[in-house]
């Protein structure tokens, strides 16, 4: 069996990530529709580094949840059995990767990571980032920018992504909005080719009719439960 699965910040909420729906905490300081674009960061990097560096802060004091741990858990055995789990997320955060999975797609990029505009090198990056900051490759000063896609950029990976939902059996979408373009489409392109569609949210996102299967509750939960019947299945 071939699995396709998309997750989003609802797969990772419950690690202690903040969401950009979520009122106040986290986002209080900042509005992340208008500070993540390539207009805002041209216009006040340190505005943008601010609130990337909160964000990675955030990130390294999260821990994985059984969500990530399942997951992980199913790639792992789906790889021993002539399968395999395609993990494609639309988060920017590492914990699919400290859960054990060894293969992860990220389309909107990685926050513990740093990009060079100048040399296009991507660079491991856990500390604040800053406009004095020097890229370690070219040594550029003011030329990294956090390794995420800003609104109005093309998500990464596209014809990797494009690849894997049509070799597909089953695309599973976890803990994703449905609103976000291109990934909201993704059901849509497994439905017309022919692949099984499945849901797994804490409530109804907005394209949950074009879904043939639904499961909603905390993903700790409802994740766990769709691994274990998956592999009861195999």
């Amino acid at each position: 069996m071939k699995i396709f699965v998309l997750t989003g910040a609802g797969c990772s909420a419950e690690s202690g990530l903040g969401t950009f729906r979520d009122k106040g905490g986290l986002w209080a300081r900042f509005d992340p529709i208008t500070l993540a674009t390539p207009e805002a960061f041209a216009r006040d990097p340190d505005e943008v580094h601010a609130f990337y560096n909160l964000r990675r802060r955030n990130l390294l004091e999260a821990e994985p949840n059984a969500a990530h741990a399942a997951l992980a858990q199913l790639q792992a055995v789906l790889s021993q059995k002539n399968g395999g789990l395609f993990l494609c997320t639309q988060n920017v955060d590492d914990l699919h990767e400290r859960a054990g999975a060894q293969q992860v797609t990220h389309m909107h990029g990685e926050l513990r990571k740093a990009r060079c505009m100048a040399c296009e090198v991507v660079t491991p990056w856990d500390g604040d980032l800053g406009r004095l900051d020097r890229c370690p490759s070219c040594h550029n000063s003011g030329s990294l920018r956090p390794h995420v896609v800003w609104f109005g950029e093309t998500p990464l990976s596209m014809d990797e992504i494009e690849s894997a939902l049509h070799s597909a059996d089953l695309f599973v979408a976890i803990g994703t909005s449905g609103a976000v373009y291109p990934a909201a489409g993704f059901v849509s392109t497994a439905r017309q080719a022919g692949l099984q569609t499945c849901e797994i949210n804490l409530e109804a996102s907005e394209n949950a009719h074009v879904f043939e299967e639904r499961h909603y509750g905390p993903a700790s939960l409802t994740v766990p439960i769709w691994v274990q019947n998956i592999l009861a299945e195999l």
